[in-house]
């Protein structure tokens, strides 16, 4: 249910976006003397729609036929499930991998990616917005063998700040940087081998990078080499390998992990029992990142009383955290709930408004078809107008 190995053009593993899930627009331009800019980490593996037979989290709300968008067992937004790896299409780096999204403080580096040694005035100007001027200073360290040097300068290619986007120079860098140890130099030229487009593609190069990265604590990696295994193990055995990768990253705090791991425990996959309890506490860790398939999920299971004590209006407003970030899915269960009065006040108006958001989304549901055609001509036009105002 939910928000794939990389994203086209490869590295970034960032995304920019108003919120942490389901954001919009692209990378902000990078001009020298500009901040550096809020970073939301994404990847991806290929479009792997829970081939490791997860069966889809049970919810209730019916015949919902998405057209094209965010149902249980499908990448909502830039989300992973076990099997699907980080990254949409909305986010670069790879055709065939789904992303997650891990978003760094607005502005804020972390200088351990770069490895132990920093570039030194190249980091300092990189983390200025300086991007050229940190290109140059951290080029010339680079040639010399600087494994810190190597990578700075392979993200600023990759990325295209302040200079033209250079993948096939980036690729190149972050081996060499990959080759000194550097987990995140690894993490990015794993996800380079398994794209392929830039380097030729190596999947057992790149599995042994992400194994590499995500035993010296690269989240990101450690997520991404789950759902490698899954790809390359589908069923029960390949994900009982994969869940100690998903369970470190998701304890790291990565929300697609969380995800992951929610999934995991409330269908007894991987080697764990079921335990719908560990499955909601998982689907609110992440859920409060925003991850709204997570929101989906746990507006649902409060509703139902699933994984603990019932609490209607406490999944009506999960449910409407969701639906606002604008998941289809959520869209269609709020109206629901607007409609039978579950945890909110009746109001066929704003029912009729989310289901109309739904449909336009490409959602289709008999019963709320059923249910709209029988609103007057003017609850009808109410009901637009408000559906006009939810966007």
């Amino acid at each position: 249910m939910t928000r794939g190995l990389s994203q086209r053009p490869p590295p970034p593993r960032f995304a920019w976006s108003p919120s942490p899930v389901n954001g919009g627009g692209g990378p902000p331009k990078a001009v020298e003397g500009a901040p550096a800019p809020t970073i939301t980490r994404v990847i991806g593996l290929a479009s792997l729609f829970l081939v490791a037979a997860l069966p889809a989290t049970a919810l209730a709300a019916g015949a919902e036929k998405l057209a094209a968008t965010k149902m249980m067992a499908q990448p909502a937004a830039t989300q992973s499930a076990p099997g699907q790896a980080l990254g949409e299409k909305q986010s670069r780096a790879g055709k065939d991998m789904q992303p997650g999204t891990t978003t760094g403080n607005p502005g804020v580096v972390n200088p351990d990616r770069f490895g132990e040694k920093q570039p030194d005035a190249a980091y300092g100007a990189y983390q200025r917005g300086l991007y050229v001027t940190a290109y140059n200073f951290a080029l010339r360290r680079a040639k010399d063998g600087d494994a810190a040097a190597q990578t700075l300068v392979a993200e600023i290619l990759s990325r295209g700040l302040g200079l033209p986007r250079n993948p096939v120079e980036a690729a190149k860098w972050y081996s060499l940087a990959a080759e000194q140890g550097v987990p995140e130099a690894q993490f990015q030229y794993a996800l380079m081998l398994l794209d392929g487009d830039y380097v030729k593609k190596d999947l057992n190069e790149a599995y042994a990078l992400l194994e590499a990265a995500s035993q010296a604590g690269n989240v990101l990696a450690q997520f991404n080499l789950a759902q490698l295994i899954v790809r390359r193990e589908p069923g029960d055995a390949g994900m009982a390998k994969a869940v100690p990768y998903y369970e470190q990253a998701a304890k790291a705090g990565l929300a697609d992990a969380q995800y992951a791991m929610s999934q995991i425990y409330a269908n007894g996959a991987g080697g764990k029992k079921r335990d719908e309890v560990e499955a909601r506490r998982w689907l609110q860790l992440a859920a409060e990142q925003g991850y709204d398939t997570a929101a989906l999920d746990l507006g649902t299971w409060l509703v139902e009383g699933r994984g603990g004590p019932q609490d209607r209006k406490a999944g009506f407003n999960w449910l409407r955290r969701a639906a606002l970030i604008g998941n289809v899915a959520a869209q269609n269960r709020l109206a629901k709930l607007y409609m039978q009065g579950l945890g909110t006040d009746p109001d066929n108006i704003m029912a009729a408004a989310w289901y109309i958001a739904a449909h336009r989304a490409g959602l289709s549901d008999p019963v709320m078809d059923d249910f709209l055609n029988g609103l007057t001509p003017e609850e009808t036009k109410q009901a637009i107008e408000k559906a006009n105002r939810l966007r």
